[in-house]
Parts: structure tokens; C-alpha cells; sequence
């Protein structure tokens, strides 16, 4: 069985996930939200516990804002607060779907007060974007229709891209424009940016700093994400990940809880594509709701489970396998993908974070710390952060 080399380490050390602030709130159906002790009670306590995932794991440097879910009234203080805490603010996402006024759409709109109205939205992020240090603004929209006939679907792409040059027009020298993609919901007859091929063909009319975001849960079933994973990177669109699981539709899932061997593929073509490479610009982030397990135990699972899927992905014998490819033996080709699959890399992680000063059990450690405790008793009174704070 082959072993993790010093050359695998090195990426392995090089790799960094973001954690999202709402993964700290009170989620759930849209039959029940569940409450738990200790959840946070405004963006600074979201903060906070985002520094555990990365004190625990040394994985997760960065924490991703969503607004107007995380506006504060000091971005400086909340930045201080974040390096206190041993993160930096990473991504800033916007939020056109909980507004009344967006109820037949945002961006695609055929109203223009409507459009210009989630235009600005987008510019505040930019400008929070300044303060913060942040560099990518991730757009995902709930935009679509319920019936066939309700709106122009042409007409709303053309809506689409006339408001997105209009936001990429005003990006910084070093930030980026990153659109992402859903196959449905809300909307159920259409959507206007339903796919990996839309994204792509709007962000190709924008310019280099427009890219392409891929959730993991936002596709049909069966889809081969690792070949989308590997088009996107071929056309240097490939600029970020959301990583979650599912069972049926974007379940929001722990990452790799649904199906560790799709994750484990994805690794791999996101290895062939370079993007852990120290010169790589793809962006890795969470994008998960903890609705019944604690929230930051669930953060260090995922954050964990992508790194053991990365390093058996880095296992792979690159040479033996593409020599089988060559001379058409397709079953030692599968056989090698699957015997590095099949190694159990954690106690080798374990070494590689004691190595580092890291806990070689992350989520022991942190049931074991008393944090978890500590803030269901010092939280008391307020309102907990939830969908829509």
C-alpha cells in the first residue's frame, strides 16, 4: 500500500478551506428551524466559533460572510475580531432571495427599478469587500420561473448579463466576480443560472475576473461532477468550490457523509487541474446547514473529511495508471484508482498534524476542550443567528 510522501505533505499543508458564518446558526426545513444552546447570537460570535474549526483542524483560515445576514456597523472591528481569533474574512456572498421585492426575480428582472435595486446590493458588497480584505463576491441567485410562459427566458438572460457587467465593471484591480450555479429551487420550471454551461457562457462575456462556482449539491442525480470539475479547469474557469453532500436534491449535508468515493473523485481531477498548487486561485469553501448535529464538531468533520478524500486522491499511481490507460487494460487502470481509494490514510494524518502541533484527533480535542459548554452557558438572552441573520 502506498504511503503519503513528503511531495504530498507539501500540498497537503498547502491546503485551505473556508468555513461559512451561517454554518454557525439555527437551520433547518422549511417545516422547522431547531434551536440549540450556544448557537451565536450575532456575526462576532459566528466569528468566534469559526476559530475553533481552524484552531483544531489548521485547515479552515478564512471565514466566509453572507450579506445582509453579517453587516455590522464596523467591518474594521469585525476584522480585528476575526484576527483575534486567528482567521482573516474570506468571501463575501450576497443575498437577493429574501426580499419581497425579488419575488419574480433579481438580477434577470424585467422590472429595472428591481434590477437596479440588486445591482446596488451587489455594490455594497463591494464596498464591503474593501473593508473586510475580501477577494471574490459570489453571486447565487434564486432568479427562474414557476410556469412555463410567467416571464421571457431569453429576455432574462439578456437581463442577466447586462446587470452582471454592470457589478464586474465596478470590482477592484485584485477581486473577482464568482457565479454559481442551481439546478432548481426556488424555481421550478426554470432557472436562470441552472447549470455549470450558463455560468460559464456568462462569465466568458464578463472577463478574467469573472469565474464559475460549483457546489457539489447543486446537480441532477447522477451527475458526473469530476467531469464538470475538470471542463471548468480546462477553460480557466474553474475559480471556486461549495462543498456539501447529498442524498436526493442540495441537502446541505456534511461533506462526503452521502458518498466518500464522489468526493474522493472530485479530489482527484481537482489535483489534476493544479488547484492546489501554491499558484492556484480556486477558492475552497464549506456550504453546509448543521440542523440536528453541533454545529462546529459538523465544521471539523467536513473540513477533516475533504482532507482525507484529498490525500487519498494524492495516492494515486499516476504513472502506473496512465500507462495502463495507454495499453487499454481498463481493470488495472480501475484497480489502481480504487487501491488508493481503498488506503486508510487517517493515522498517517494523525502524524502529519502532530508534526504541525495539531491535535491528532480534531474533534476529540474539541469535546474535550469545554468550549462547547462554556458558550451554551455564557450565551444566554438575544437572538440566536439563523436564516436571515
Amino acid at each position: 500500500m502506498r504511503k503519503l510522501q513528503d511531495n504530498h505533505l507539501q500540498i497537503l499543508g498547502r491546503q485551505e478551506i473556508e468555513v461559512p458564518s451561517w454554518a454557525f446558526g439555527n437551520t433547518g426545513t422549511r417545516f422547522r428551524v431547531f434551536g440549540q444552546p450556544g448557537v451565536p447570537r450575532d456575526t462576532f460570535e459566528k466569528i468566534s466559533d469559526a476559530g475553533q474549526v481552524h484552531k483544531y483542524s489548521g485547515l479552515a483560515p478564512r471565514v466566509a460572510l453572507h450579506i445582509p445576514w453579517d453587516k455590522v456597523s464596523d467591518f474594521a472591528d469585525l476584522r480585528k475580531h476575526a484576527e483575534d481569533q486567528g482567521v482573516a474574512l474570506g468571501t463575501i456572498n450576497s443575498n437577493t432571495f429574501q426580499d419581497d421585492d425579488y419575488k419574480l426575480g433579481s438580477l434577470a428582472h424585467s422590472d429595472n427599478a428591481t434590477r437596479q435595486k440588486a445591482i446596488d446590493h451587489h455594490l455594497e458588497c463591494i464596498d464591503i469587500m474593501h473593508q473586510t480584505g475580501s477577494k471574490d463576491l459570489k453571486i447565487w441567485l434564486a432568479d427562474g420561473t414557476n410556469y412555463p410562459g410567467q416571464d421571457d427566458m431569453r429576455i432574462r438572460q439578456d437581463n442577466l448579463a447586462d446587470s452582471l457587467e454592470k457589478i464586474y465593471s465596478q470590482l477592484g484591480e485584485d477581486q473577482r466576480l464568482v457565479l454559481e450555479y442551481k439546478f432548481f429551487e426556488p424555481s421550478f420550471y426554470h432557472t436562470d443560472v441552472p447549470d455549470w454551461g450558463t455560468a460559464l457562457m456568462q462569465v466568458q462575456d464578463l472577463g478574467d475576473k469573472a469565474v464559475v462556482c460549483l457546489d457539489t449539491g447543486h446537480h441532477a442525480q447522477a451527475t458526473n461532477i469530476e467531469f464538470i470539475v475538470m471542463q471548468l479547469s480546462r477553460a480557466q474557469k474553474l475559480g471556486s468550490f461549495d462543498f456539501n453532500s447529498r442524498f436526493y436534491a442540495d441537502d446541505d449535508l456534511i461533506v462526503g457523509a452521502a458518498d466518500p468515493f464522489q468526493l474522493y473523485r472530485i479530489m482527484y481531477e481537482v489535483l489534476r487541474a493544479g488547484a492546489l498548487e501554491a499558484d492556484s486561485t480556486v477558492v475552497f469553501m464549506l456550504d453546509q446547514a448543521h440542523n440536528l448535529e453541533l454545529k462546529i464538531p459538523a465544521q471539523l468533520r467536513s473540513v477533516l473529511n475533504v482532507q482525507e478524500a484529498t490525500a487519498k486522491a494524492l495516492l494515486v499511481d499516476q504513472d502506473a495508471l496512465r500507462k495502463a490507460q495507454l495499453s487499454g487494460d481498463v481493470l488495472a487502470a480501475h484497480d489502481i484508482f480504487m487501491d488508493a481509494f481503498s488506503a486508510d490514510v487517517r493515522e498517517q494524518l494523525a502524524e502529519w498534524r502532530a508534526g504541525r502541533g495539531l491535535p491528532t484527533d480534531p474533534v476529540a480535542a474539541f469535546r474535550e476542550s469545554g468550549y462547547q459548554e462554556t458558550i451554551a452557558k455564557e450565551r444566554v438572552g438575544g437572538e440566536q443567528a439563523g436564516w436571515g441573520a
